[in-house]
């Protein structure tokens, strides 16, 4: 197939259309930052509070820097091997399409359930004033709201029918009032109600490190950061990926990691102290279920209720749009790549991925049965992407090793790899750790069932399984079932494990484990990978 070249000119794909290189610095930036100030910001400061007390405020910055350092590897790679779905491409050049096929299908169950994550956050916001959508008594969906859900994925999908163009105009328009809000709200609740007593008076880390570590993982401050991934998918339709996607990478996690402190320490501020006399963790109040609009109510400030209430739709529905373009290009990445069906890999005339839509869309609907609310859906969805994301420190030191870079020059280098990328490995393995033994029961008890289902297809279509690159995937079964085992042998609380390892002996463990499968993880890589290759000397030019 022929080649895009990154100055802009479009190639034909196998259907026919081509992919449209329209994306500029501020629209990547744009609309990552769309993704991340998503329905995170609504709900993860009081759950982080009621964790971890006021040293939420760190778990936020130390959540940050996390996915900093995933953003740091992520950014080397996309600026080399740019295209639609990138993060998919990444194992394939530096394992193999084995290893490929399996981590596609960890980032897209990560992917495809975050549409309807923020589906949930709109409905459950608007049965404030639409009610009949939510049970008040469960939080779960209703026939009703099941119903309008499924119909308003279905919206976010047929807007990214129309083109990358055609989201990213809208993104930008969402950003303005996406940023806007949450800084009105910072400023106004400081005003009107800040306490600072209440950053003291039961303990600034009333629940210990631990509280403030665990809140990182299970009160959605990872999955709010996780948006940053949205300039990686966008990628192969930028017009200049080497200079424009790191920048937009690191620069929307900066940016919203700044947004989500000084949120934290509003809403820390705002809760009238007799709300806390019982413990952080009993932490509640009247409208709690939408915490700022609730705090901005019983300040009196009915005007930023009124906005908040407004932008609870709003925010969630630019995230799930953005989304949901972003998943269908993970599919569409998996066709071209030859890691499933060329069927995935089809452009309707406007250059969207038109199969990986109708996927995003049938699949979006079956994650809204087994979690019927926003609460069940996020913690999932942050161990899924992070393992997904995680493969990036092991491509990159990978491809350093097959291609070095003095011999095959990058056009960004990620400075001092050799400490930041295991630095990141670890941090993402630590994070699924800390997501809980009944979330990775679910995220790898799946993955064993697609293994299973997948090698039997294989065998069934070429008559064995000796085809596929064992080679370069077999540290993948290591590495899932000893995180699988180390967390399923964690502490009772709040991992709920077994409790035969502490939580810091746990931690300990997954360190030793991060250590070892990535020094596996290099050594099974493809020697000097001529695709890989091929796309260095072409200076990031993709094929399509």
């Amino acid at each position: 197939m022929a080649s895009v070249n990154i100055a802009g000119a479009a190639s034909p794909t196998a259907g026919g259309n081509q992919i449209r290189k329209v994306a500029g610095i501020w629209s990547l930036l744009f609309a990552s930052l769309t993704a991340i100030i998503g329905s995170g910001w609504l709900f993860a400061p009081l759950t982080a509070a009621k964790t971890a007390g006021p040293a939420s405020i760190l778990s936020w910055a130390i959540g940050g820097l996390a996915i900093l350092l995933l953003a740091f590897v992520n950014a080397e790679l996309t600026s080399t091997f740019p295209g639609m779905g990138a993060v998919i491409t990444f194992p394939k050049l530096s394992h193999g399409h084995l290893a490929a096929s399996v981590m596609s299908w960890v980032v897209f169950l990560g992917y495809v359930s975050v549409a309807p994550a923020e589906v949930l956050a709109v409905v459950t916001y608007a049965n404030n004033y639409l009610p009949g959508m939510v049970d008040a008594k469960t939080s779960l969906l209703t026939g009703t709201g099941l119903a309008i859900s499924v119909a308003l994925l279905g919206v976010f999908i047929l807007i990214n029918a129309w083109g990358v163009r055609a989201l990213l105009r809208l993104g930008n328009t969402l950003m303005v009032w996406k940023l806007v809000v949450p800084l009105l709200a910072i400023a106004a609740l400081m005003v009107a109600s800040f306490h600072s007593g209440n950053f003291t008076a039961q303990g600034f880390a009333p629940f210990g490190v631990q509280g403030t570590i665990s809140a990182i993982a299970t009160s959605g401050i990872v999955f709010s950061y996780l948006g940053f991934r949205q300039a990686i998918e966008l990628s192969g339709e930028a017009a200049n990926p080497q200079r424009d996607v790191p920048i937009a990478i690191i620069g929307s996690v900066v940016i919203s990691g700044i947004v989500f402190i000084l949120l934290e320490v509003a809403l820390i501020g705002a809760v009238n102290p007799a709300d806390i006399a019982q413990g952080w963790d009993k932490l509640h109040f009247t409208g709690a279920s939408g915490p700022f609009a609730g705090l901005a109510t019983l300040l009196g400030l009915g005007w930023l209720a009124l906005l908040l209430y407004i932008d609870a739709v709003i925010s969630p529905a630019g995230t799930g749009l953005v989304y949901g373009g972003t998943t269908a290009r993970v599919i569409y990445a998996t066709g071209k790549d030859g890691l499933s069906s060329s069927a995935f890999a089809r452009l309707n005339r406007f250059g969207a991925p038109s199969t990986g839509l109708w996927i995003t869309w049938i699949v979006g609907i079956l994650f809204f049965l087994p979690f019927p609310s926003w609460q069940k859906i996020v913690t999932f969805i942050a161990s899924a992407t992070v393992l997904g994301y995680g493969i990036a420190p092991v491509a990159l030191m990978t491809l350093r090793r097959s291609l070095p870079l003095d011999r095959f020059p990058r056009a960004y280098t990620l400075k001092g790899a050799s400490l930041w990328a295991p630095l990141a490995f670890i941090v993402s393995n630590l994070i699924i750790f800390w997501s809980g033994a009944g979330t990775d029961n679910v995220l790898f008890g799946g993955l064993a069932v697609i293994f299973v289902l997948y090698v039997a297809y294989q065998w069934v279509q070429h008559k064995g399984v000796g085809h596929l690159h064992w080679k370069g995937a077999w540290w993948l079964f290591p590495y899932f079932l000893a995180m699988w085992l180390v967390t399923y042998l964690g502490p009772v609380n709040p991992v709920g494990g077994t409790g035969l390892l502490s939580f810091n002996q746990g931690m300990v463990v997954v360190v030793l484990i991060s250590l070892a499968i990535l020094a596996l993880a290099v050594a099974s890589g493809l020697p000097e990978p001529e695709e890989a290759r091929e796309m260095i000397a072409m200076g990031g030019r993709t094929e399509t």
